[in-house]
């Protein structure tokens, strides 16, 4: 099988080879598909290669990224469907959400008493630090509105599995890292439109309720769905027969929607709000619905919480493919630039995640985690709210450059500062301005 691997690097050295030769005489009908053949070639061939193999999903995100340049037509529509259709984003993204929120158990979040500390100095951090960054970025490049709001918006989304992933591949705090991300996660409903009201909302019209209960269908409605698979693992008999009974209910209320209730809701309910109120009200029936149907799966098919991971890892490819070929004429105007901003934006929130966490006292190891929380962000939640805008070609692009660059860049820092282990932390850990000893070797 290695040498099959090996095989797929030697196809990609070729066909890198033919992509110099069509580009340099303007033979699209030669380059196009060697381009996408070298690209996926070398996401095959990573495997041959120890030492690159935590980089292969980072390479399946950059064939994604090559296929939509390439051939943007085929990324927008197949047939009649159309791939950038908001409900089909919605969708996608929520597997991607469930896939995250299987990783996650209702035990992280008794982390928070022994981390409390490093939780809140991660939010404040996370939450000022990226949008903030973001607008400045704005203010420098001088993007047109839309990408500049999308700037702003992966600034203002929570953090990811990916920043769970890089503490991992570091050896730094994964209590710490696991209860940010939920606690982020949490949060992201009212500050992620907050945020972006605030930063951008001179640049794109921002409904902060819209917003917020998109998020809600978008995050918490999945995550829900796989906490309560989590949940009935252990639960006592009663728990199981009253999380049975909301399921019954809300099969029972997501059948009589299309066949009237919903018309009837829509006539007694003139209030825009109130209807968005009871959609998230179905919504979360139908996370129960979901949560309690996985785990019955699960209980026969115990593998399944192996393979939902890679289905998240086939959402974000897929969303990446989309969103880069609706933004196919804009990237090749600003591509460039938006990969630096986006280079930027990440170095920074590595930067002042770490030392900022440094200056409050934090020892080397959560330091480096809040590092990895405030620099990696959830580019699925950007990708879905641009989606739910209509707006993926634009406010979504940002999203696509930057996630595949901080997955690069998450996974050489986390190897760089796995090979160089924290220093044990003080029993008292003081400040970093009033101790040199906590230097970072």
């Amino acid at each position: 099988m290695n040498r099959l691997f090996q095989l797929c690097l030697v196809v990609a050295g070729l066909a890198g080879v033919a992509v110099v030769v069509g580009i340099s005489r303007h033979n699209a009908a030669l380059w196009q598909p060697a381009a996408v053949l070298a690209a996926v070639g070398l996401a095959l061939g990573l495997k041959a290669v120890p030492a690159l193999r935590s980089y292969q999903y980072t390479a399946w995100i950059i064939v994604a990224v090559v296929a939509g340049m390439v051939y943007p037509g085929t990324f927008k529509q197949w047939g009649g469907v159309d791939l950038r259709n908001k409900w089909l984003i919605l969708v996608v993204v929520q597997l991607v959400m469930f896939g995250m929120g299987i990783q996650m158990s209702i035990r992280d979040f008794s982390g928070l008493a022994s981390t409390g500390k490093g939780v809140l100095i991660g939010l404040l951090c996370h939450f000022s630090v990226m949008p903030l960054m973001g607008l400045l970025l704005t203010k420098v490049f001088h993007f047109e509105p839309e990408i500049a709001a999308g700037i702003i918006l992966i600034g203002s989304c929570s953090s990811g599995l990916a920043s769970n992933v890089m503490v991992y591949l570091a050896r730094a705090s994964m209590v710490l890292s696991v209860v940010i991300t939920a606690m982020a996660t949490l949060a992201a409903p009212f500050l992620t439109p907050l945020l972006l009201k605030l930063l951008a909302g001179t640049l794109i019209e921002v409904k902060f309720v819209s917003m917020m209960m998109e998020i809600i269908k978008i995050v918490l409605v999945p995550i829900m769905a796989a906490l309560l698979h989590d949940y009935l693992k252990t639960a006592s008999a009663q728990g199981r027969r009253v999380v049975g009974l909301l399921a019954g209910a809300g099969v029972l209320w997501l059948a009589a929607l299309p066949l009237g209730l919903w018309a009837l809701l829509e006539h007694s309910f003139s209030s825009p709000e109130a209807l968005q109120v009871l959609e998230i009200f179905s919504f979360l029936l139908a996370a129960v619905v979901v949560g309690v149907l996985y785990h019955q799966v699960a209980k026969k098919l115990p593998t399944i919480d192996e393979v939902m991971p890679y289905l998240s890892m086939f959402g974000i490819i897929y969303f990446t493919a989309v969103t880069t070929a609706a933004g196919h004429d804009n990237l090749l105007r600003v591509g460039l630039l938006l990969f630096l901003a986006s280079v930027l934006h990440n170095a920074a929130g590595y930067f002042f995640g770490y030392w900022l966490s440094r200056l409050f006292g934090l020892d080397v190891n959560s330091a480096r985690t809040v590092a990895f929380e405030v620099g990696l962000q959830n580019g699925g939640m950007a990708s879905g709210l641009a989606g739910s805008m209509g707006k993926l070609g634009t406010v979504g692009l940002p999203a696509a450059v930057f996630s595949p660059w901080m997955n690069i860049s998450g996974s050489i820092l986390a190897n760089y500062w796995r090979k160089r282990p924290a220093p044990q932390p003080d029993a008292a850990p003081q400040p970093l301005y009033s101790s040199m000893a906590l230097q970072d070797k």
